[in-house]
């Protein structure tokens, strides 16, 4: 090999080098979901894609489920249930954003198999946060798997900027690649 065939050769990799790390940083990021917060939706050690762009664009929308910044110096995984200016109720186990009553299918297949009932205990907005309303800029999230979850109704609600993306592409284990809602 030439000494200029190996300069090409040392650009190439410096080049796709620095497009991986300018893909990573700026618009898609690995995450291994770490624990059992999100079941059934999402296994402990799923590998999932997240979306970086798509909130700089927009904001999230109720029942994404996001990547965010939690206080404890980790990336938590947990699902949008309350945007801003909503207020958000549990009672006898059935979701109510803004007095209204909302379907989580997504929960059903756990409900069954739980032994202890409620699923999700009661409360309301002000008991956990001591907010009457999401605040502005700001998102009321809840991991799946209530019962397990350390989530808004524990550490408050999340800014906008401390949430990284969207996360709803599972990439691993191969046998379930998915997406998911």
């Amino acid at each position: 090999m030439s000494k200029s065939e190996s300069l090409e050769w040392i650009k190439a990799i410096a080049v796709a080098l620095l497009l991986a790390v300018v893909i990573r940083m700026f618009f898609f990021a690995p995450i291994v979901v770490d624990g059992q917060s999100m079941m059934p939706t999402l296994d402990h050690n799923d590998r999932m894609v997240v979306n970086k762009i798509g909130y700089s664009l927009s904001e999230p929308d109720r029942f994404d489920i996001v990547v965010f910044h939690a206080p404890s110096d980790k990336d938590y995984i947990k699902r949008v249930i309350g945007l801003p200016g909503d207020t958000v109720a549990y009672e006898g186990d059935v979701l109510y954003v803004n007095d209204e009553a909302q379907d989580e299918p997504y929960l059903e297949e756990y409900k069954q198999q739980a032994s202890k009932r409620p699923f999700t205990g009661d409360f309301h907005l002000e008991d956990v946060t001591g907010e009457t309303e999401v605040p502005e800029g700001h998102v009321f999230v809840l991991g799946d798997n209530r019962q397990h979850s350390k989530d808004s109704r524990h550490i408050g609600t999340i800014p906008y900027d401390e949430v990284v993306g969207k996360a709803n592409f599972v990439f691993w284990p191969f046998s379930d690649i998915r997406n998911v809602e």
